[in-house]
């Protein structure tokens, strides 16, 4: 394209222009022309309801001055981590500054009054986080705000009429004057976790390794698995030196069986529910599963009671629950929200993880186990023998045993770790 401009007799709606004047307007032309190059070049675009990631792989930095205020985090502990990150994200897509969050230390959701808050650095390394995640997301203290009288509230649209694309808009609209103006934009509304998703998979799994629990959580976790290795060490499972251990996420209390029989009659499926016979079937038909081995079960405290789920394993492989192995009082001294993320550390660290693919809590640590697989040179493990292996129990896979699992690490969105799903694989893309 030819931008230069010839000066000669130039006229501009209708007035005749000397060539100082036609000068100054050919370079103010110039400037306007390359900034607006450069903004098309560098806003990235959209594929799969999702922001294009080249425009979220760039590590640039995200303004420290000005910030987002979402509202309290609920729900279970995974639900709570992916609103976390969802509300993350959409601080990035503003280029602001999340305020730390409030999360729920409790389950009662539906009662506001009860929901138990606790701040995110009582649960997670703040500094950690902002350090791990440093130029991709970054959190804040209110005490930053200079203003804390003047914010704008943006509320957050609901309902079928509020789709995936009007979502968008209203984030790209809140990027830009006279909103994007205001110090602190405050999103009212529903919780995050229940926002559309605008992001691929890898952006959450980035925010997530940032996530570190506080050093006296992981000491806990610590003990926990102590004890389980401990236990392998001393009934001689550990004839190579190591003693390991599968853990077994088991959703098998009453209100999971009533929520997950709803769901296979919506989805007109019959791969959600498993009983605890299936399960105890499934985890025993695993093939090249190293016995005799410690079973970790990870279940709900109104299950420790039930001395039924320590029967019937398979010969080798032996099943312990935190009553049993005589860590419930490690979990008994702290709230729901905690006694969860003991357990998925537990679980995470585990040499083989059987979990159900409608749990957020297994899908999460099978995401995180995909990607130290990956990082190990790993993207699929059809047919071969891997470090980290994880599978879905209410999938039937080979030798009648359950289906190999790996997170689709190259999916454009959350939706099926966030919901879950019945379509899964041993492949990482």
């Amino acid at each position: 394209m030819d931008l230069s401009l010839n000066c000669k007799n130039y006229r501009l709606f209708g007035f005749h222009l000397n060539s100082l004047t036609c000068r100054c307007l050919a370079a103010v032309f110039l400037v306007l022309f390359f900034k607006t190059a450069l903004l098309s070049s560098s806003s990235g675009g959209y594929y799969g309801g999702g922001i294009d990631s080249v425009s979220l792989d760039s590590d640039s930095g995200i303004r420290k001055d000005k910030f987002l205020e979402v509202p309290q985090i609920v729900w279970g502990l995974n639900n709570q981590k992916i609103a976390f990150s969802r509300a993350c994200l959409t601080a990035r897509l503003l280029n602001r500054t999340l305020l730390m969050p409030s999360l729920s230390a409790s389950l009662f959701y539906k009662e506001i009054d009860l929901l138990q808050p606790i701040s995110f650095d009582k649960v997670f390394q703040f500094e950690k986080f902002n350090s791990l995640c440093n130029g991709f997301v970054q959190l804040g203290h209110y005490s930053d705000v200079l203003n804390r009288t003047r914010a704008f509230d943006l509320q957050k649209g609901s309902g079928r009429k509020w789709t995936v694309e009007r979502d968008l808009d209203q984030l790209r609209h809140a990027s830009e004057d006279p909103i994007d103006g205001f110090e602190v934009i405050r999103i009212v509304g529903k919780n995050p976790f229940l926002w559309h998703d605008h992001w691929p998979v890898k952006d959450y799994a980035r925010v997530f390794e940032c996530l570190l629990l506080v050093d006296e959580f992981a000491k806990e976790a610590d003990k926990v698995v102590s004890k389980i290795r401990e236990v392998g060490r001393s009934k001689g499972f550990d004839s190579d030196g190591v003693s390991r251990y599968v853990a077994v996420h088991m959703r098998i209390e009453i209100d999971w069986m009533i929520h997950c029989k709803k769901l296979e009659q919506r989805a007109n499926i019959s791969q959600i529910c498993s009983s605890k016979d299936e399960i105890i079937q499934r985890v025993g038909n695993i093939a090249g599963l190293k016995t005799p081995t410690v079973v970790y079960l990870a279940v709900a405290d109104s299950l420790l009671e039930d001395s039924s789920i320590l029967s019937g394993w398979k010969q080798g492989l032996n099943p312990f629950e935190k009553k049993k192995l005589g860590v419930n009082g490690i979990y008994s001294k702290y709230p729901y929200l905690i006694q969860s993320a003991i357990d998925y550390e537990v679980c995470l660290r585990a040499d083989v993880f059987v979990g159900n693919s409608f749990s957020t809590f297994s899908s999460l640590i099978v995401l995180e186990r995909t990607q130290k697989m990956i990082r190990m040179g790993v993207n699929s493990w059809c047919g071969v023998d891997v470090r980290w292996p994880s599978y879905a129990y209410n999938i039937l896979g080979e030798s009648n045993g359950p289906q190999r699992w790996m997170t689709n690490m190259s999916d454009s969105s959350l939706g099926a770790i966030s919901y879950g799903s019945n379509s899964i694989s041993c492949r990482g893309y």
